[in-house]
């Protein structure tokens, strides 16, 4: 799945709330990242833990600019744990990573404010 990170782009068409509680989104504490050297463009994979009621999930995350991986292990993130499996090169990414474009359209990661239980699902 493509998404344009034009902070430009005109907002999306309104949907109703029963199709935004499709999205799962979660949220996990990384534990590992390393750079995905096979990638095309430079990315890491990310290794996410998120508690017991979905797992450990692997992603491919072009977030090389803002994230070193040194930086990520222990971090809290938020993904998209429903989507189907996607073949990234080599690999297979498991969760859809979120994060804003900065001004220049590089990947800032979304957080929690504070530290909450791996698991919880955003509403």
């Amino acid at each position: 799945m493509h998404v344009a990170h034009d902070p430009a782009a005109r907002a999306a068409d309104s949907i109703g709330f029963e199709d935004f509680l499709k999205v799962d989104i979660r949220v996990g504490t990384v534990i590992a990242a390393e750079p995905f050297a096979k990638a095309r463009k430079p990315a890491l994979i990310l290794t996410i833990d998120f508690g017991p009621t979905v797992g450990v999930k692997r992603s491919s995350a072009q977030i090389v600019e803002h994230h070193p991986p040194e930086t990520l292990i222990g971090r809290q993130v938020a993904a998209v744990v429903n989507f189907p499996p996607r073949q990234i090169g080599p690999m297979m990414s498991e969760v859809l990573t979120l994060g804003f474009p900065d001004a220049a359209g590089k990947v800032v990661l979304v957080t929690p404010a504070a530290p909450v239980p791996n698991g919880g699902r955003l509403f």
